[in-house]
């Protein structure tokens, strides 16, 4: 049972995108603290191998789920399985997303843009407001308290040419967190964005290709190298423990020093 500043023994968190990437480390940092872990995706095979290593780094429980976050009704019965299984959600992770396909505004197709945020800003915006329902239901009953997380980018801060989906979802998701920190704050619920800077994921590509990527970046980053999805583990743990009870409507750069080189 783990125990200290970041305990996350008895908490239950739900991770959007949970079996890879970025999503995978903030899980991580939550089961290496004892907490219990739901995974979101859509991969099974994926979603099984992750499963056992939360468990085997030390999570109370770990069940992952087959959500497709696209659509709101999946969420709201991922909740529902959720709420069966574990009684309870505590912390919620909205990682989900896709990365951008293109170079310009004008090889962009309508569709696309539709598409894209079915799941990116649609789909973050409807786990955390389900996500907080049960909080807010929980805080009512007499036990306040609750932690929501939205993993953002530097496209907050930046502009990225020809990837206006990708950066406006991001913005329009920090922008949702930082109302919800406001309205839920009486109940002991914060909300926080977490904007990593260039990592490194399967979604970028594998073997010689990430290397690649990662050596043509690293020397931009104060740092000298690309992230990794480990580096969020500290931060995982962090904002689902009670460590970050007066922490809200906050945006946490994970980025290597990139935003404030000279």
């Amino acid at each position: 049972m783990a125990n200290g500043l970041f305990d996350c023994t008895g908490k239950v968190t739900v991770v959007t995108g949970g079996n890879g990437g970025i999503g995978f480390g903030f899980a991580m940092g939550t089961a290496k603290m004892g907490g219990d872990v739901a995974i979101w995706a859509r991969n099974a095979e994926k979603s099984a191998k992750a499963r056992a290593e939360l468990e085997a780094a030390g999570a109370g429980k770990v069940i992952a789920y087959q959500v497709d976050v696209s659509e709101e009704e999946n969420i709201a019965e991922g909740y529902k399985k959720v709420m069966e299984d574990f009684g309870r959600v505590d912390c919620v992770f909205a990682n989900s997303g896709a990365s951008p396909r293109y170079n310009s505004v004008f090889d962009m197709p309508t569709e696309h843009w539709y598409d894209f945020q079915k799941t990116a800003l649609h789909g973050a915006f409807f786990t955390l407001r389900e996500g907080a329902r049960l909080m807010k239901e929980r805080a009512e009953a007499g036990e306040k308290g609750g932690s929501l997380v939205a993993c953002g980018s530097l496209s907050l801060f930046q502009g990225l040419p020809g990837k206006m989906e990708y950066a406006a979802s991001k913005c329009a998701v920090a922008a949702t967190i930082r109302c919800l920190a406001i309205e839920l704050a009486p109940l002991g619920i914060r909300a926080n964005v977490v904007a990593p800077g260039l990592i490194i994921t399967p979604m970028m590509g594998e073997g010689a290709q990430a290397e690649a990527v990662a050596g043509h970046f690293a020397p931009t980053i104060p740092m000298q190298r690309c992230g990794r999805p480990e580096d969020f583990e500290g931060i995982g743990a962090y904002l689902c423990s009670d460590a970050s009870s007066f922490m809200t409507g906050e945006t946490v750069t994970i980025d290597g020093g990139y935003m404030v080189r000279p």
